[in-house]
């Protein structure tokens, strides 16, 4: 059966491109987090990401490709999802019978691909006019550590730290039941299925608090 006759094949799909962004994150984490230490490393490592040609080519087409993957594929599922419900039970008790986070995985994934766009509107495309519309890449690694700069300027708004604080918070939740059910949709149950959920869950927590963390120090120690 194909993915669109095959629940299950939808269901891994979702999965298998949830763990690839899931890596992705880690990845992007990384890098930032080397922003609050040295803006030396920061600005080294965002000038290779922004200007090496097997991530721009190649990595970067991939990455934007699992985003509106997992999102679109996200939809459908529960559109899927709701049309499957015929019966209503007496019974049900809301999160009694499931967590919050499971339950409202589309509200916490609209928040979070609204996040994404402001994110590609502060980052991605400014860059992307700077290299290929404008042309001049000389003030992408001089003087000032534009990269760095550029980090710093987007947090000095209260009312873009918080909307940045509110998207990682609800991707946390996202996260807390997305990445653990991931490995059961793909199989993955052995003897490490109760390691790899306790690994998720400390996952679905520290990186989204380190992206917090992260927007909170640039705002409060930005230089005027």
């Amino acid at each position: 059966m194909g993915i669109n006759s095959s629940s299950i094949a939808r269901k891994v799909a979702m999965a298998l491109s949830g763990l690839f962004l899931v890596f992705f994150l880690a990845q992007h984490f990384t890098i930032n987090l080397t922003s609050v230490f040295s803006p030396d490393t920061f600005n080294e490592w965002s000038h290779f990401m922004g200007t090496n040609r097997l991530v721009q080519a190649l990595l970067q087409p991939i990455l934007i490709f699992g985003v509106i993957f997992h999102f679109v594929m996200g939809f459908i599922l529960e559109i899927k999802n709701r049309n499957a419900r015929n019966v209503k039970y007496a019974s049900y008790k809301g999160g009694a019978n499931a967590s919050w986070a499971s339950r409202n995985m589309i509200i916490s994934g609209i928040v979070v691909l609204a996040f994404l766009v402001l994110h590609f509107i502060d980052f991605w495309i400014p860059e992307i006019n700077t290299k290929y519309i404008v042309g001049d890449m000389s003030g992408m690694h001089d003087g000032e550590f534009r990269y760095y700069h550029e980090l710093q300027e987007k947090f000095v708004s209260p009312l873009r730290v918080g909307a940045y604080v509110l998207a990682f918070a609800l991707l946390a939740l996202h996260l807390w039941h997305g990445f653990a059910s991931s490995f059961q949709s793909v199989g993955f149950n052995n003897k490490y299925s109760k390691a790899l959920t306790k690994f998720a869950k400390v996952y679905a927590i520290v990186i989204p608090l380190g992206f917090i963390f992260i927007a909170l120090f640039h705002h409060l120690n930005h230089n005027h």
